[in-house]
């Protein structure tokens, strides 16, 4: 029905009009034109002709003239329609651009002038672009399942995003009621990342990896890219999504664990990946996505699993140094919608053992096991300890117990009950699992067998530490992770561009 609605589109000629809908873009011809970007859009353009294409936010209009708000990424500008005597632009021009929806992509034309006063609504605030031609590429449905500006309503620091909401609820708290739910956001993902916090959020994603990647190149690290298709566990438990590989049983990689280690094995002394992970956890909290995106290292040691814990010190300082730097305009986007406290990071990183971590727990009167992992609630409560006693968001808990680690951890000498294991935590939170993995194929095949991991299964896996096998260890590190609690945005599904989770598989 809505189809039937609209309007039929008649394809201009814009070598003879000014306005109308273009003919659809197939790649038929090439043209020597130049094209201004909107970020580009200043006062030394000023009295110039330029030419832009860009989404239509919005559009005010009035009798003879309508004011267009034009957008690209980040920047926006305000461009004006105005009826002209000489019949540049007629009123049959003006009624039609009146009528294309927002959210449509447009080319403008237009001569750059500067403002008497600043367009407080644009990034480009003391210009705006008096239109001569305009043509629309593609339309937007007029019917938006959300208005953008409602999706971009900021929130106030710690308050919790609902995922959806009763009437009741939404009578009670006008706020609930007004702002877009982050179910009806993931729903419509397309439309939700065409917010400017969700196009910075993702902007930082693409910058965390970016920054890995530098710091590991700088220092002697090969790229891998190691199979997603198993036929085996990689680490163990019952979290894995298992599959038909033609007539023999396979699953999802759980990590690149094996595959990183089997590569050093292969004299890469140092290696990393950024990938997909796949888990599958019948997890509804905020922390844990089926799929998510993992920068994974591995590397030979040469006497301790500290060396491997130096690195990570090194490279988190890099990166974190690095965002700071050269995406302050992110950073500021996102906090707009997102206020948080600015993240803290101190060197040199503390560094405290499970049984520290378990001390400092206790003289706050929380229970916890030395001989199991922490709940979340106690990892949350140990990071206020520390940011309030180091005055630091990042700190390292390692000598983990055994029951806590998978089967290729190498276990400490001093003492087999805890393991040369580490974790790292962001604003209390875990981001990076890592240990000195087991060398030894004989202790390897045992440590898999008392975890109920078939050997058979593995055996390529262990195979590969016959011949000669470095000490080593290494980590994985969960992007979506690090990204939300960088800015204590509440949520691994608001820095996952298209979330995986027990109930969301689309889009």
């Amino acid at each position: 029905m809505q189809a039937q609605q609209q309007t039929l589109i008649t394809f201009c000629n814009p070598e003879q009009e000014n306005f109308g809908d273009l003919p659809l873009l197939q790649s038929g011809k090439r043209t020597t034109r130049k094209w201004t970007l909107i970020e580009e859009v200043n006062e030394t353009l000023s009295g110039q002709e330029v030419l832009i294409r860009g989404r239509l936010s919005s559009i005010r209009a009035f009798s003879k003239l309508a004011f267009l708000v034009l957008r690209e990424e980040y920047a926006n500008v305000q461009a004006v329609l105005a009826k002209t005597k000489d019949g540049q632009v007629s009123a049959e021009m003006l009624e039609w651009t009146k009528k294309i929806s927002p959210e449509s992509i447009v080319d403008i034309y237009g001569v750059v002038s500067t403002t008497k006063e600043e367009v407080k609504a644009c990034t480009q605030n003391k210009v705006e672009i008096q239109i001569t031609k305009i043509y629309v590429v593609s339309r937007s449905n007029p019917v938006l399942p959300f208005q953008l500006e409602d999706a971009s309503q900021p929130f106030e620091a710690g308050e919790v995003e609902m995922e959806e909401v009763t009437k009741e609820e939404s009578k009670e708290n006008s706020k609930a009621g007004s702002r877009v739910l982050l179910k009806t956001r993931l729903d419509n993902r397309v439309i939700d990342l065409r917010t400017k916090t969700n196009h910075a959020i993702m902007t930082v994603q693409s910058a965390v990896c970016q920054l890995f990647r530098e710091f590991l190149y700088q220092n002697k690290f090969v790229e891998i890219h190691t199979p997603k298709l198993l036929g085996g566990q990689s680490e163990g438990g019952a979290n894995v999504f298992k599959f038909k590989y033609f007539e023999k049983d396979a699953c999802l990689a759980q990590s690149p664990q094996l595959h990183k280690q089997m590569a050093v094995m292969a004299d890469f002394q140092r290696v990393f990946e950024i990938g997909p992970v796949f888990r599958a956890e019948r997890s509804f909290g905020p922390r844990h996505l089926c799929e998510f995106t993992g920068l994974d290292l591995e590397m030979t040691i040469k006497e301790s699993y500290h060396e491997v814990l130096d690195v990570m010190c090194d490279l988190f300082e890099y990166i974190f140094e690095g965002l700071e730097k050269r995406y302050a305009k992110e950073i500021e986007l996102i906090k707009l919608q997102y206020p948080s406290e600015s993240f803290k990071f101190k060197k040199p990183v503390v560094r405290l053992t499970f049984e520290e971590g378990c001390a400092l727990l206790s003289e706050e009167g929380v229970k916890q096991s030395l001989f199991e992992d922490l709940s979340t609630e106690n990892e949350k409560k140990l990071g206020e300890i520390v940011k309030n006693k180091y005055e630091t968001d990042f700190f390292i808990l390692h000598k983990y117990p055994v029951s806590a680690r998978p089967f290729y951890t190498m276990l400490c000498e001093e003492n087999p009950q805890y393991t040369n294991s580490y974790d790292l935590f962001m604003r209390g939170q875990e981001i990076i699992s890592g240990a000195q993995r087991v060398h030894e194929p004989e202790m390897l095949a045992k440590r898999a067998k008392e975890c109920g991991i078939e050997v058979e299964t593995i055996k390529d896996y262990i195979n590969a530490f016959k011949y000669g096998a470095y000490p080593h260890g290494g980590c994985g590190i969960g992007l979506e992770r690090v990204v939300m609690l960088y800015f204590g945005l509440g949520n691994t599904r608001k820095s996952s561009l298209f979330p995986r989770d027990p109930n969301r598989i689309a889009p």
